[in-house]
């Protein structure tokens, strides 16, 4: 994908704040030895605007998890892969869910209709029951929008068929800008839905491979199709308890929250709870594969167990615990949908 002019400038920024930053030189094997793992390779005029982030970053990450120590927050944070990307860029990069304008009130399709007499259990994890592939990584591309979509197909087709199949993402990027989604630089998980509803399904993994990049031709090919489904159910707007219902009876289910936080960017364990966090602006598709409570009675804390496309480096092995029954923590339950199969 082709760097934005934004991320250009960001970057313009930093490389003048480089060439007066003194790293600390305690860090150099720290540094050294994470730019092996994440097999990091830097240009000359990169290397130093690139260490000097992740410094910074590092730094932010230590005097959160200080905080944490002293009970000032529910959750830890950990260097990761996205250790040398200021917050900017990493949004910039990362974050590809297309919010729904604001003045477009009518539902993306049907609306689950929630039935206060229906019974849930107090935990949910489909995880252990088959429903979920491992954890993907959608690289430096703004394709979470076609992830959280094949990840909510694959447990529709396993809860109909029994059979867990990795679906392709990279189908989804190449061709479905016909319906609005624009690649790596961004989509909805409905019009995913649509595409595959109209082009008559979707391709496996294996046959149509993820490469996280935009400009390629469509190359779908009916013999490869893997899944298909007859449309879309929305959950209502804001209503955590409808979404829960829907997790629980449907399985997982297709959601968007506002990751914009450096404290999202570097997450690594614990109850997800950012106060700056806004229920009412999202920006990245994630699955919600259950949820759950931790400690008893007054001291108990709700959570949502959320799938990312982030790879294993980030989070929990790729998961996050977020806080649940808090307002809509993060937009959770703002913009959630399923397909119907």
């Amino acid at each position: 994908m082709m760097i934005s002019l934004f991320v250009l400038s960001v970057v313009t920024c930093t490389l003048a704040a480089a060439s007066s930053f003194t790293f600390d030189p305690v860090l150099d094997e720290d540094w050294m030895n994470w730019t092996s793992l994440h097999g990091k390779q830097y240009g000359k005029n990169e290397k130093d605007w690139r260490r000097m982030t992740w410094e910074k970053n590092l730094k932010k990450i230590k005097s959160h998890n200080l905080e944490h120590s002293m009970g000032k927050h529910t959750y830890r944070l950990e260097m990761n892969h996205f250790g040398d990307m200021t917050n900017e860029e990493f949004n910039q990069l990362m974050n590809g869910f297309v919010q729904k304008k604001p003045q477009s009130t009518s539902p993306n399709g049907p609306t689950l209709q929630q039935d206060d007499f229906v019974d849930i259990p107090q935990t949910v994890d489909w995880r252990g029951q088959g429903y979920v592939t491992e954890v993907k990584n959608q690289g430096h591309c703004g394709s979470c929008w076609a992830f959280s979509a094949t990840g909510s197909l694959e447990g529709q087709i396993f809860r109909k068929t029994g059979q867990l199949i990795s679906l392709s993402e990279q189908n989804l990027v190449d061709c479905s800008r016909y319906y609005g989604n624009k690649g790596c630089h961004g989509g909805r998980v409905e019009q995913a839905f649509k595409y595959i509803q109209r082009n008559g399904g979707i391709d496996i993994e294996t046959s149509y491979p993820y490469i996280g990049m935009d400009g390629q031709p469509c190359r779908y090919k009916p013999q490869y199709c893997a899944a298909n489904c007859t449309g879309y159910k929305s959950i209502p707007q804001g209503s955590e308890s409808a979404l829960a219902m829907a997790v629980a009876s449907v399985g997982p289910i297709s959601v968007a929250v506002d990751a914009a936080h450096s404290s999202f960017q570097f997450y690594c364990s614990g109850i997800y709870h950012e106060h700056s966090c806004r229920s009412y602006k999202v920006n990245h598709a994630v699955l919600a594969v259950g949820y759950g409570t931790y400690g008893e009675g007054e001291a108990a804390q709700n959570y949502w167990i959320i799938k990312n496309s982030w790879g294993k480096y980030w989070g929990t092995n790729g998961y996050m615990h977020l806080a649940k029954d808090m307002n809509n923590q993060c937009g959770i339950a703002t913009d959630a949908v399923y397909p119907l199969v």
